[in-house]
């Protein structure tokens, strides 16, 4: 395959059955290119917006990953599951299911900041290890509790199935949000489905399923890509002047006194040249003063 000279942000609709690398092996095939990631692993059971950086962009991951994220998910109650969500083998059942007014106030309970142990069904690594690889083994290792946001998180339904709409951030797992909730009601509760709705800054909306994006034509799928720029569109910008765009791009910090700005310390920056945006800049405090350094070059 000739690598190809593409660069930008793709937001895909992942279908369920399919695992988050399933999806960039096919990406890579449809756009001619090696260089591709996904952020946020999405459970191959679960579907919804997957975010995937081609090219220079896959430098942004850290940067995507970070952000807020939306879900609605299914919660089953009466059951519990040694993979917090129905696929898994049953290891409790319960029918003395609580009144609708008690499930909302026990799911309301967790919104905050809280702490939440990872699930053993997850891809998080310990000791080098993906605690799923280890939990289709048979072992289960002590995790400790990690703190998470729910930044909102509302409840509908009522028997058994209840509907969350969560918006959370990045890190929260939301299979053990519904088995924590499952747990203080006394019943447990396990994730019957999972859809993400945003993250990145992206909407589902904005999305493309596979079949539509392999359906395409190469100029058809290229101009799909989202200019990696997009992806700070909330950081505040600076332009600089051909002299400092050259001691910038080798290295040098830029003095604010220089270039006319006064933005605090550890500001991120979106950074443009005369040909546009080529960097993430943070400002830093010397001694001779404020200054701007690059610290991702795109």
């Amino acid at each position: 395959m000739t690598e190809r000279d593409i660069s930008g942000v793709l937001p895909v609709n992942k279908p369920a059955g399919m695992t988050s690398h399933d999806v960039v092996y096919k990406i890579r095939k449809l756009f001619g290119t090696k260089k591709a990631g996904h952020t946020g692993t999405l459970d191959p059971d679960a579907h919804g917006l997957l975010i995937i950086l081609i090219g220079r962009a896959a430098k942004a991951a850290e940067f995507v990953t970070a952000g807020k994220k939306f879900y609605r998910a299914g919660l089953l109650l009466g059951i519990e599951t040694d993979t917090q969500d129905t696929s898994g083998k049953i290891l409790k059942k319960c029918d003395d299911i609580p009144s609708p007014e008690q499930v909302i106030a026990a799911a309301e309970s967790f919104k905050g900041d809280i702490m939440q142990i990872p699930p053993m069904y997850s891809a998080l690594k310990v000791n080098g290890q993906k605690l799923c690889d280890l939990a289709r083994q048979g072992i289960t290792v002590e995790r400790q509790a990690r703190p998470v946001t729910v930044y909102s998180l509302d409840i509908s339904g009522n028997g058994r199935e209840y509907t969350l709409d969560v918006c959370c951030s990045a890190g929260t797992y939301i299979r053990t949000l519904c088995a924590d909730i499952g747990e203080k009601l006394g019943c447990g509760g396990a994730m019957s489905s999972l859809f993400r709705t945003q993250t990145g800054g992206f909407d589902i909306s904005q999305s493309y399923t596979l079949e539509e994006i392999s359906e395409m034509t190469q100029e058809e799928r290229d101009s799909l890509l989202i200019p990696t720029e997009k992806l700070f569109d909330d950081l505040p910008k600076i332009s600089l002047p051909p002299f400092f765009e050259r001691l910038a791009k080798n290295g040098a910090e830029i003095y604010q006194k220089k270039t006319g700005t006064s933005f605090s310390a550890d500001t991120l920056l979106r950074v443009y040249g005369k040909d546009g945006f080529f960097g993430l800049g943070k400002v830093f405090d010397y001694p001779d003063g404020s200054a701007v350094k690059i610290i991702k070059f795109f």
